[in-house]
């Protein structure tokens, strides 16, 4: 009897090294820079020459004259009362300083009806304003544009509208804002993304960009995206075929609950149709580079009154809370409306219970034990994250939270 001996250890753990390598690769580490909170679509032919000030514009007046103060919000989104005065002020500064966190120039379901030369004007006309945002510093930290699917013959237009807007925007601007992506929809096909991976490497060679500048976000919202003809999960697959370009997910609500076969005054956000796939992605994703984002809400105010704003800031509202408590920290809004709702949601779910949070890093910090809880460091990099993440969105100052760049 006696010692495992140093060869027999090693032949023991023969291919652990690889396998630790392998899963390194396959499952890098979710991104440490920031993510938005939000992505404002906005049809091509509707988008205005200074968006964040038009549509910025407007969401500080509906917060102005549908909810002046904190009770008002609060009872307007379901708020906890106590937090409505601090939730409407943080709400009001974000919509002074930054309004849209990422803005989307939709060409697929928020365009129809145009004609190609109209797509074309529109494709140069968007380019040239999102290139002025860049060149006057007025750019959103995120911005982009949704092409039209490969699927029903429209690939060529795609791609067309997609080389269009890229000329428009680099000749204004000669560059790319740093946050630029593009959204490829209604995926059917594992090989649809490969031969759009291959469009965005010919386009930075016709456009003089490095190359893999261009990313793209792909939209779960067909069934094929989300479980091939034999059955088995695909999504792996498409991250697979975007080659290291793959940004994000995004889930599409209403036309995958129409897939499904959902009635349409069932087809929403939270519908337990959607959550299959949501958990889908969440599982397939997790620990990857590729982030998650959830749809959007079609309600909208049906006029500018009072009741009217406020019934479709409560449906908002819902939705959004229901993406972060599935682990969607990102969604989907339509309308200048939804920004108030969607920040009002996001700044209570993150400020809830936050001075327990920031007392319980300071804690941390200083070698103390964190009144009735006992962290340890996992539990305090969640933490960390969830005040990194309200810092970034505009919930807290950044000034008044304790150092959380630790490990």
């Amino acid at each position: 009897m006696g010692r495992l001996t140093p060869a027999v250890t090693r032949s023991l753990l023969t291919g652990v090294a690889e396998a630790d390598a392998a899963h390194r690769r396959d499952w890098p580490g979710r991104p440490t820079t920031r993510q938005p909170v939000q992505v404002l679509y906005v049809p091509a032919h509707r988008l205005p020459e200074d968006p964040v000030a038009t549509l910025g514009g407007e969401a500080r007046r509906l917060l102005a004259d549908h909810a002046p103060d904190g009770v008002a919000l609060a009872s307007a989104v379901d708020l906890p009362g106590a937090m409505g005065d601090r939730v409407h002020a943080r709400v009001r500064a974000k919509l002074d300083r930054e309004p849209i966190e990422d803005l989307r120039v939709d060409f697929e379901d928020g365009y129809v009806g145009h004609d190609e030369g109209e797509e074309d004007a529109d494709a140069v006309r968007t380019g040239r304003i999102v290139g002025r945002m860049l060149v006057e510093d007025r750019c959103t930290p995120f911005v982009g544009l949704r092409v039209k699917s490969f699927t029903d013959g429209l690939a060529s237009r795609s791609v067309a509208t997609l080389d269009a807007f890229l000329e428009a925007l680099l000749g204004v601007a000669g560059r790319l804002p740093d946050g630029f992506v593009v959204t490829f929809p209604k995926i059917v096909a594992v090989a649809h993304v490969a031969a759009f991976v291959d469009v965005l490497a010919a386009l930075e060679d016709a456009h003089g960009l490095a190359p893999d500048t261009l990313g793209f976000e792909a939209q779960i919202e067909t069934t094929a995206s989300v479980l091939g003809p034999d059955g088995r999960v695909v999504l792996r697959d498409i991250r697979d075929a975007g080659a290291g370009r793959l940004r994000a997910v995004h889930f599409g609500v209403f036309d995958y609950t129409a897939a499904l076969g959902v009635p349409p005054e069932q087809q929403r956000l939270d519908h337990p149709g959607c959550d299959l796939a949501r958990h889908l992605m969440q599982v397939t994703f997790a620990g990857t580079e590729v982030r998650l984002s959830d749809g959007s809400t079609n309600v909208v105010p049906a006029d500018d009154t009072t009741p009217a704003v406020h019934t479709a800031w409560h449906v908002h509202a819902g939705h959004v809370r229901h993406s972060l408590l599935h682990g969607f920290e990102q969604g989907w809004d339509l309308h200048p409306a939804h920004l108030v709702s969607r920040y009002a949601a996001v700044f209570g779910h993150l400020l809830d219970g936050i001075d327990e949070i920031l007392a319980r890093l300071d804690a941390w910090e200083a070698g103390r034990r964190g009144g009735a809880v006992m962290d340890e460091p996992a539990t305090v990099a969640v933490l960390r994250r969830r005040v990194d993440r309200a810092v970034a969105c505009g919930a807290l100052e950044a000034g008044n939270t304790p150092d959380t760049s630790g490990p």
